[in-house]
């Protein structure tokens, strides 16, 4: 039985797409019950890497929603709207869709799943986050077992790029984000690449399906490489690190918490959970710290599973396209064995469960590198940790790296310490006679 998709958006990944369901030779048999009924496009006339029939293609993407031969919708147009007005649109018709769209999920998920849910209907995922790596569905269903305690990942492929670039050449910021729009890799507006933002709407779905809740977007501290100085990358090699813009959810252990049954209960107000996004000193041995170029890395910590590490290319027409084909299948086959009427299986479907809450970053805890430019005196790497100590933040090493013309460089690792308390230490130590200033400030694992 002939299953039509209608397809909104015929970019590089809708392509991908097109291509895949149009030489269904030596895929899933499932694929060659696909057919790509329409396709809304912005430019009729323009040049495609692939020909289609005329009658296909329409620059309405109602159109394609509203036909009665579209059984499943395919939004890969991006942006908020229409985007999510389209989404809305297909669910109050009865019909599944498939997304690649992060930055709506991220934004409006919460409304697109119950509405989905009152219409008895799946809108899947697979492709927003980690391009062709396997995470969502894995998170929702391969893991549900688990009591996730963590989930981190380098979930943007031009940042890693750019970082990995910068540690192999101890090339600037600057020159290599050039290379790196002139190659695709980034667009002639970066922002919401190397300033995070991509990033943290890729954390906030990935959190809200391991956690069994909504997480507010909006809550997400987040910081880019946009203020990256190449030394700290320099320096960090030096100190046995490797610096990576890192995304990270994980579960803050709670007074509250510590309230339940003693057997993983949570508390009544759900789970507080810590979110954020950031550069950060990644010891060479760790797991992520060899993820290089456009790839992409989760790595989810639970139990019992321990951790599992999800690894590949996180963008572009193939490995995305494979992602949201792969929904496709999901959907096609459920209709092929239970029919239209199939009831949603709450795995797939993966509804909301629980609570979720952000802490308040100053309760976070957590490992930090700190650069700070100084007078080269004797006596100023005392006072320093004498400031440390009053804040109880427990260092780790302290070194000076560079001494030039009078000034020098200290670099200081922290161990793990709640963030007000390593604040109240940086406030003390600015004001210190003898420190220039704090020069850079990151996060380490």
């Amino acid at each position: 039985m002939a299953i039509g998709i209608g397809l909104l958006g015929l970019g590089t990944v809708g392509s991908g797409v097109a291509a895949i369901l149009a030489s269904p030779q030596g895929r899933h048999p499932l694929v060659g019950e696909l057919v790509l009924e329409r396709v809304a496009v912005r430019d009729l006339s323009r040049p495609r890497p692939l020909t289609l029939p005329p009658e296909r293609l329409t620059t309405d993407p109602e159109a394609v929603i509203d036909d009665p031969a579209v059984d499943i919708v395919v939004e890969v147009m991006g942006g908020l709207e229409p985007a999510r007005s389209l989404i809305l649109r297909a669910i109050a018709a009865g019909k599944p869709v498939v997304t690649a769209n992060k930055a709506v999920i991220a934004r409006y998920g919460q409304e697109i799943a119950a509405a989905a849910a009152a219409k008895g209907v799946y809108v899947l995922i697979e492709a927003a986050v980690g391009g062709g790596i396997p995470i969502i569905e894995p998170i929702k269903q391969s893991l549900g077992g688990n009591r996730i305690r963590r989930v981190s990942g380098i979930i943007n492929g031009t940042t890693n790029y750019i970082l990995s670039r910068m540690a192999d050449e101890g090339a600037a910021y600057a020159e290599v984000l050039a290379d790196a729009q002139r190659l695709g890799y980034a667009e002639a507006d970066p922002a919401a690449d190397v300033e995070g933002g991509d990033a943290a709407d890729k954390i906030a779905i990935l959190a809200g399906l391991a956690y069994g809740g909504p997480v507010e977007r909006g809550g997400i501290a987040t910081e880019g490489i946009d203020r990256l100085d190449a030394r700290d990358v320099a320096y960090a090699a030096q100190l046995g690190f490797v610096v990576k813009l890192l995304a990270v959810a994980e579960k803050v252990e709670e007074d509250s918490a510590a309230a339940g049954d003693g057997h993983g209960a949570e508390p009544p107000g759900g789970v507080a959970l810590d979110v954020r996004v950031h550069p950060t000193l990644l010891p060479k041995h760790h797991p992520l710290a060899g993820v290089h170029g456009v790839n992409n890395a989760i790595l989810v910590e639970g139990d019992p599973v321990g951790q599992v590490m999800f690894f590949g290319p996180g963008a572009g027409a193939g490995p995305t396209a494979s992602a949201v084909v792969a929904d496709i299948l999901n959907i096609a086959g459920i209709r092929q064995v239970g029919g239209p009427q199939a009831g949603l299986d709450p795995l797939l479907a993966a509804s909301s469960w629980r609570h979720c809450s952000l802490v308040d970053g100053s309760m976070s805890r957590h490992r930090n590198y700190v650069r700070l430019r100084t007078r080269d005196e004797a006596g100023v790497i005392g006072r320093i940790g004498t400031c440390f100590g009053a804040a109880q933040v427990s260092i780790q090493s302290i070194v000076q790296l560079d001494a030039r013309e009078g000034e020098a460089e200290i670099v200081v690792i922290t161990h793990e310490v709640r963030e007000d308390r390593f604040r109240e230490a940086l406030g003390a130590i600015e004001a210190l006679e003898g420190v220039e200033a704090v020069a850079a400030c990151l996060r380490t694992l």
